[in-house]
């Protein structure tokens, strides 16, 4: 469905709910749907790859079948694997006072979900929470983003290969067609994006009380702490920072290193350009940027920062940035002043602000005087300041030693805190967000509750002491 008037997507959702109440999908529905799903993906992942890249102007093949082809197989896998024993009730054990009663906790679908997913993995963060809310029996309305539009209609074709339309659907707009389906009345609504977006996303979904899920952003750090090899450190930085040319959620934002090790974190890093992208004019493996008008909101960050006297270090030269192609070279901002943009909002792309610290402590500090951060990263070889760093700091997530790679781990929760976002995915996770842990008590033949009806007498007075007590 392209550019549909509201009345067609509440017409839609309406379908959709009829068909889900009149044949909620079983678990074996779903693991066969699910099934379906990997093998199509799977078989026209090519196509998807080549059309991101068409939308980027250049993508790194490998890059997307990493992090949009192999993560979505393996959240499916993962799914699949374990629906049947996250489908079962639970019993739970009643309160003594309730006995004989038993209880139990069910977990039901919600019905219809509606998916609002952006640009800079398309498939994967249009895909993921896909699975996990059709592992939860749900049907679901997806609006990819406008901005990568070879992806999406792509999506669509792929998403109506496996599902009936009244399961799933793909709607395919703009702005405006965001907004209108951001206020239809999803028995849940889950949005990637911006914090900006997602308060607009939560204002429309407020008004019919739709449970919200907000993958966000912000301004993810790392700290390098005295004594961390500073070239270990830098490669997996810069491996994390330049992955989709830093168009990445949890890419790392700022990095704090020891006052005297500036100058090596800034060779090292110069030194991981020159030996991963020789010629960025050229190589099939550094991504673009996804359109003008971030490119330019990029190259301003920039400007503004050398304006104001921060020392502004393009890897491997300035003559490394091509309009043309969209290519933006990495770039270092030392020592910037925090009243910058570059500060204050988030990149979303390969520049790095490079802060020197005096102690960990200043770095800790630093850290919490701002939003809480979507992620964290620590690089230390002493586990004891880890744990107290790691303390300290509340993010959404964190990596030590290393950077992004929490974010692959199906056993391990996804999600913000804060502006950088509410609620988790992945794995169990993504299932139980997607479903509605109903609790059930069934009472016995004879209940204890008798005993405490009215009239009360001694034995009322009894009881109610004990429990007071």
């Amino acid at each position: 469905m392209n550019n549909p008037e509201p009345d067609d997507l509440s017409a839609l959702l309406d379908r959709q709910r009829a068909a889900w109440r009149a044949n909620e999908p079983t678990p074996a529905q779903r693991l066969r749907d699910l099934g379906t799903l990997r093998e199509v993906l799977k078989r026209r992942f090519d196509e998807l790859a080549d059309a991101m890249s068409a939308d980027f102007g250049r993508r790194s093949k490998h890059e997307s079948l990493l992090t949009d082809g192999m993560t979505v197989l393996h959240e499916i896998d993962h799914q699949r694997r374990h629906l049947a024993r996250w489908s079962r009730s639970r019993h739970r054990l009643a309160d003594w006072l309730f006995w004989p009663a038993r209880t139990e906790v069910q977990y039901r679908a919600l019905g219809v979900v509606g998916i609002i997913s952006p640009w800079n993995y398309p498939v994967n963060l249009a895909l993921i929470p896909l699975v996990s809310a059709i592992a939860a029996g749900n049907h679901v309305m997806l609006k990819p983003s406008e901005h990568t539009p070879r992806t999406s209609a792509l999506l669509r074709e792929l998403l109506a290969e496996v599902f009936p339309a009244e399961r799933v659907s793909t709607v395919l707009g703009g702005p405006e067609l965001a907004a209108r389906f951001a206020s239809l009345p999803f028995d849940h609504l889950f949005f990637t994006g911006s914090t900006e977006i997602g308060r607009k996303v939560m204002a429309a979904a407020a008004p019919n009380l739709t449970p919200v899920t907000l993958e966000l952003g912000g301004k993810s750090p790392a700290i390098i702490a005295p004594g961390y090899p500073i070239d270990t450190a830098a490669q997996r930085i810069a491996a994390g920072k330049l992955l989709n040319a830093g168009q990445t959620c949890i890419a790392p934002d700022y990095v704090l290193v020891a006052n005297d090790q500036r100058e090596a974190f800034v060779a090292a890093m110069r030194a991981y350009v020159l030996r991963h992208y020789p010629d960025l004019t050229t190589t099939p493996d550094y991504t673009s940027i996804v359109h003008d008008g971030h490119y330019r909101r990029l190259h301003a960050l920039v400007e503004e920062a050398r304006a104001a006297g921060a020392e502004v270090v393009t890897l491997p030269a300035d003559s490394a940035h091509d309009a043309g192609r969209r290519v933006f070279a990495p770039t270092l901002i030392v020592d910037p002043d925090p009243s910058l943009r570059v500060m204050q909002e988030e990149i979303f792309g390969p520049i790095l602000p490079v802060i020197g610290y005096a102690r960990i402590e200043e770095a800790v500090a630093f850290v919490n005087a701002r939003p809480r951060p979507l992620a964290f990263y620590h690089f230390d070889l002493e586990r004891r300041r880890t744990r107290g760093v790691l303390k300290a700091i509340l993010a959404g997530g964190a990596t030590v030693n290393d950077c992004v790679l929490h974010i692959a781990q199906s056993e391990l929760p996804f999600g913000g805190v804060g502006p950088s976002g509410m609620g988790h995915y992945h794995g169990h996770a993504g299932f139980l967000t997607f479903s509605k842990q109903m609790p059930v008590l069934y009472q016995a033949r004879w209940s204890s509750m008798a005993l405490l009806r009215p009239p009360y007498a001694k034995l009322a007075d009894f009881v109610t002491r004990l429990l007071t007590r």
